[in-house]
């Protein structure tokens, strides 16, 4: 199992980056939203239940981030102050966002929101990701299932996972369309590009993840 950074090491900085990120991913989130164009799996399928249950999208990000951390149980996967602060920021700051949002507009202005959207979403994953306080728990899922079978290739698990998120979700009513395909396209370029700008470097991990050496005694 990788190891997840702890507090020792630059706390300020690291709390910051993190709640900054999980605000900025909120926000993405609502932006992309009001665009009415299309989203990413996970919101389409977060979308599409909040749809059916009534209760509003931030509500429902939360319970599902909940439900997928129980799933870290059997994968004997560790959660991070990131992964529970995951949990909870990102559906609160989401609905606020949202209050704030006007609904409907011209194209070029519903463009504009899901550009931006895209681009946040990517910075905000660098952000909070790069404070190595521990990964959301729908990345934790996917990670955890591929340490517990190493033969399992990460691209298809995670390939697998958000094509029945994305389909139960467009079932469910959830919004497909162009932003889907352009997060598809995107958020992998925009998380290469911001990970290592904003990765806070940690003495008690080596770069290839390993822990540290630690002093005797």
């Amino acid at each position: 199992m990788a190891a997840i950074g702890n507090l020792r090491h630059r706390p300020a900085r690291r709390l910051t980056q993190l709640y900054l990120g999980l605000a900025l991913y909120g926000v993405s989130m609502a932006l992309m939203i009001r665009s009415g164009l299309g989203l990413d799996p996970w919101d389409v399928f977060h979308q599409g239940l909040s749809r059916i249950t009534g209760l509003s999208f931030g509500t429902v990000t939360i319970a599902v981030g909940a439900v997928v951390l129980l799933l870290w149980i059997p994968l004997r996967q560790r959660p991070g102050l990131g992964t529970v602060s995951n949990v909870v920021v990102i559906g609160l700051v989401v609905d606020a966002t949202l209050a704030l949002l006007p609904t409907g507009g011209p194209l070029w202005a519903r463009i504009g929101l899901l550009v931006v959207g895209i681009v946040a979403n990517g910075a905000a994953t660098g952000l909070y990701l790069g404070a190595r306080l521990g990964p959301g728990p729908r990345d934790g899922l996917m990670t955890g299932y591929v340490a517990r079978r190493p033969g399992r290739s990460i691209r298809l698990v995670r390939t697998v996972i958000e094509v029945t998120v994305l389909a139960l979700g467009w079932l469910l009513g959830g919004t497909v369309g162009l932003g889907t395909v352009a997060y598809a396209l995107s958020i992998g370029p925009l998380a290469q590009l911001f990970i290592p700008l904003c990765a806070v470097a940690d003495p008690d991990v080596d770069p290839s993840g390993r822990v540290a050496a630690q002093p005797a005694g």
